[in-house]
């Protein structure tokens, strides 16, 4: 019997007028020279820290997320180490607003959601690490939640992972989480093409 293949796309808005927040999520030191070092797709530094001075240029708020895990047998990610530290290059990035969480959604116990409705934002563009966690968990809540969802390929990232399900090399991980993300979740685009759509439709969005 051959496979059946599933051709679904992005269920949201395409009106070009919207109103957006970047979330660059978790780019902290643990992802670089911590215990779990990101590895595909490769560079995705540069293009989440180009997204944010787009972000700017164009009126768009910045939300910086940065993960804390609270549990005392917690070996990453510990508030205060330099695992949990934002990267050095994130000083470039002037955020509009700061959200400290505690599990993979940037949505579940902070302030995200509240402060998105308070400016009236109705589009979050999704940045950061990894693919498949929190990146992945903050846009399936976030389209849940109502809000129009555009994720960045190149904009986020993985390794590879095995356990006792399986094993998957990193590039496998981040293309079936973006595969995935497109059918139902979020307008998946590269960074250039989310630029060039701004462009062309000259939004921003003014706190």
């Amino acid at each position: 019997m051959s496979e059946t293949v599933f051709r679904g796309t992005y269920a949201g808005s395409k009106c070009p007028n919207k109103k957006r927040a970047l979330l660059v999520i978790d780019v902290q030191n643990e992802y670089f020279t911590g215990k779990l070092p990101i590895c595909y797709p490769a560079e995705t530094l540069p293009n989440i820290l180009t997204a944010a001075a787009v972000s700017k240029d164009n009126g768009i708020p910045v939300v910086v997320v940065q993960h804390s895990m609270v549990q005392k047998e917690a070996t990453a990610f510990v508030k205060g180490s330099e695992g949990w530290q934002l990267h050095s290059a994130m000083k470039a990035v002037e955020p509009d607003h700061y959200v400290e969480k505690h599990l993979p959604s940037a949505f579940v116990g902070t302030d995200l959601h509240a402060w998105l409705q308070t400016h009236e934002i109705d589009t979050v563009v999704i940045s950061g690490y990894m693919t498949q966690f929190c990146c992945d968990t903050t846009a399936r809540y976030a389209m849940h939640l109502g809000y129009n969802v555009e994720f960045l390929s190149d904009g986020t990232a993985t390794l590879g992972f095995e356990n006792s399900a399986g094993k998957i090399s990193a590039k496998e991980l981040h293309r079936a989480i973006l595969v995935v993300q497109a059918a139902r979740f979020s307008d998946v685009l590269t960074t250039e093409a989310w630029m060039e759509a701004l462009k062309r439709t000259k939004h921003g969005t003014t706190l």
